[in-house]
């Protein structure tokens, strides 16, 4: 039976969500500022047709601060879409790793990191798309930071780095 459901739920139609009337814009995001969490949250089922992430009232509120205007407005273009798609691909070559670690987290190219263990020094060259210890690339910290204990450790934590990206 709850195959039956599962089959039936896939099929089911994407909710239809109204237009906004561009003059109700303004009284609606200034009425995000003071609703309770539960006001918003029934708003994004409205608004999105499915059930709030699970994330901070500051975050739902811009998030259905940018779907009311949408709605009101229009959203971006299919052609506008597709060639911040293109430019991103451009950035990170497609690589998804990259995609995900925010590019200001992680050090400039020419960084020198020096961490002493053992009573040794070890200095790490940050490159554009790598590191460099004792003259090989590694793509991680990690990877450096395992050569040089012999166990596993977050490189960004080896190192001292604050603000570890997230992968």
């Amino acid at each position: 039976m709850p195959r039956i459901a599962a089959q039936n739920a896939a099929q089911a139609p994407a909710p239809i969500i109204a237009a906004i009337p561009p003059a109700d814009v303004l009284g609606r995001l200034a009425a995000l500022q003071t609703a309770p969490i539960a006001h918003l949250k029934q708003q994004w089922r409205e608004l999105y047709g499915k059930e709030p992430p699970p994330f901070s009232r500051t975050y739902i509120q811009s998030r259905l601060a940018y779907r009311i205007q949408e709605l009101a407005y229009g959203g971006l273009k299919s052609e506008t879409r597709a060639r911040l798609e293109a430019l991103g691909e451009q950035l990170d070559g497609g690589n998804v790793v990259l995609r995900r670690i925010r590019a200001d987290s992680r050090p400039l190219p020419g960084t020198r990191l020096i961490r002493e263990y053992d009573g040794v020094q070890h200095v790490v060259t940050v490159r554009t798309d790598d590191f460099e210890y004792e003259g090989r690339p590694y793509r991680s910290l990690s990877a450096i930071a395992r050569h040089i204990t012999g166990t596993r450790w977050n490189g960004w934590t080896f190192f001292g780095l604050k603000g570890r990206p997230s992968v």
